[in-house]
Formats: C-alpha cells, structure tokens, sequence
C-alpha cells in the first residue's frame, strides 16, 4: 500500500499544476479590474495605472504566474488587494470554522444517510422503506440555500432557539450544519439502500443464513461491510461537496467561514485570495479522495493495489 500511496501523491502534482492554470487564467480573464476596485470609482486613469504597476498587473501573464507558483511553493501565497493583509493571515481564523461546520455537517448526514438505507433496504418494499425515500427526495430535492432560510425563519427567527448568525457558539453551527448536510443524507440513504439491497440477494448472505448466523450479523457484517466501498466512495465525494456548499450556506447564515471569504474576494477581485481558496479547495478534493482510497482496504482486505 506504501508504494500505491506514493504513487497517488506523486500523480497529483502534475494535476495540481494544470488546476493551477487553469485557475490563475480563470482568474485574469474574467472582467474587473482590483486596481479600479481599490482606487474607488472616481480615480484618474494615471492613478489607476500607478495601483497595477504596484500590485505587479502590468506584468505579462506568465511572469505573473510564475512568481504567484513560486511564492506559493515557497509557503508565499500574496497579499490580499482589499486590506494589505497577507493571505495566510486571511485564510488562519477561517479555516477552523470552515473545517469545524464540515465535520458537523458530514458527521449528522452520514450517520442518518446510512441508517435510513439500511433499514429501507431491510424493509424493501415496506412502509419503511417508502418513508425512507420520501425523506432522502426530499433531502436532495431543497436547495440549500433555500433550507438554510426556511430553518433560519423557523427555528431563529419565530422560535428564537438558534442564532439567525454567526457561530461566537455551538449553536450557531446547527441549523448551517442542517442546511449542508440534507443533500448528502439523501445521497448516502440511496446509495446505502441500493448497494444493501444488491449484496442482500447474493449467495454468500443466503448461505450466512442456512448456517444459522443471527440477522443482525448477516446485515451488518456481511451485506453493510461489502456495501461500505460504495458507501465511502461516496461520502469521499460529497466532503468535497460540502466545502462547495459551504460558499452558499456561510453567506446565507453570515459565517465568517472560506466560503465567504470566497464570495467576498470575487466581488472585489482580489486575485491572490480567490487563486489560494480554488487551489486549497482542489488540493483539499484531492487528498480527500486518496484518504478514501486507502480506506478500502483498511475495511477490505481483499482491495489490491497495484
């Protein structure tokens, strides 16, 4: 498995330098100036001029590529346009909170996702599994941001048991945790649900079963253990998904999260943040995804990697 997880680590880097310019491009191609941003709306042309030159925007595209890789290697990512600040010292107190709500989120969702499978698979075609559905097309069907609101509205503001805001507590991560994980509940019951029913009509739960082996065993060691691959695979994709997800829901519930952080830097075009948080978001997908991997065989053995 060493060899593999070298291997893995060593093919991310030539995919973290293509997402890299495709990013930067990205970036410099869309329309606004920072340097108008900065000087306000009345500013001369001439004073304009003297902020690019500053912030090194008249430079041709690949010098300035080159110098935003090679401080970013260098543990450099800039210096943020809006307020003079470096970058690190932007994204240090937002990442926790970030990290903090994605745990939340991912720790709820998966837990009832797959509790809601399973027992829909145990009970196909019964009232448990019907009601098991609802509520996983439900879940997938309401956006988040509109979720977001409706809880916001119910619990915060006619209830006043939440924070309409803000996470100064640990009630203020509940109802966004709520808001991002509903999707992916929905994703984990259907998967879980599918993949149990499948290993629940193969012939090794059947002949589990003939050798007299409780029920409870069958399922959950037999039929849940060879349906957890799917499961995981799964789980690692949507993490990613939460981290996307958390740009809508920090901005709805006013999280001073990386997902604002995002919003607010495109609104001002500040290139440096906005290039940090695409690559940290890309490289963060990444390793989610290796982690998984490896997971694979940690809960089956019989995973070979070549």
């Amino acid at each position: 498995m060493g060899k593999y997880v070298v291997k893995r680590i060593l093919s991310m880097i030539p995919l973290l330098f293509v997402i890299s310019v495709v990013i930067f491009m990205f970036i410099h191609l869309i329309p606004g100036d920072p340097a108008r941003q900065i000087a306000g709306a009345d500013a001369t042309i001439g004073e304009v001029q003297a902020i690019r030159e500053e912030l090194g925007l008249t430079k041709p595209l690949v010098t300035q590529y080159v110098e935003w890789v090679g401080g970013f290697l260098t543990g450099d990512m800039g210096v943020s346009y809006t307020n003079n600040t470096t970058v690190i010292e932007l994204l240090t107190p937002r990442l926790p909170i970030t990290i903090y709500l994605t745990i939340c989120s991912i720790t709820w969702s998966a837990l009832l996702g797959i509790i809601i499978g399973v027992v829909a698979a145990i009970n196909r075609g019964k009232a448990l599994d019907l009601i098991g559905m609802v509520i996983a097309i439900a879940g997938i069907s309401l956006p988040n941001f509109w979720l977001g609101l409706q809880l916001m509205q119910i619990f915060s503001v006619n209830m006043g048991i939440f924070p309409t805001g803000g996470v100064e507590t640990w009630q203020g991560y509940i109802l966004p945790s709520l808001a991002m994980g509903a999707g992916i509940m929905s994703i984990l019951a259907r998967v879980t649900r599918s993949s149990m029913i499948e290993n629940l009509g193969k012939d090794y739960i059947r002949t589990s079963r003939a050798k007299g082996l409780p029920e409870s065993k069958v399922i959950m060691r037999h039929a849940f253990k060879n349906s957890s691959i799917d499961v995981i695979t799964v789980t690692a994709l949507q993490i990613g998904a939460l981290i996307a997800g958390s740009v809508v829901v920090e901005t709805v519930f006013s999280i001073p999260g990386m997902g604002r952080l995002l919003v607010d830097s495109i609104g001002y075009r500040d290139y440096e943040v906005v290039q940090a948080l695409i690559l940290f978001f890309s490289l963060e997908y990444m390793v989610i995804n290796l982690l998984a991997d490896v997971l694979y065989g940690v809960i089956n053995p019989r995973v070979r990697y070549e």
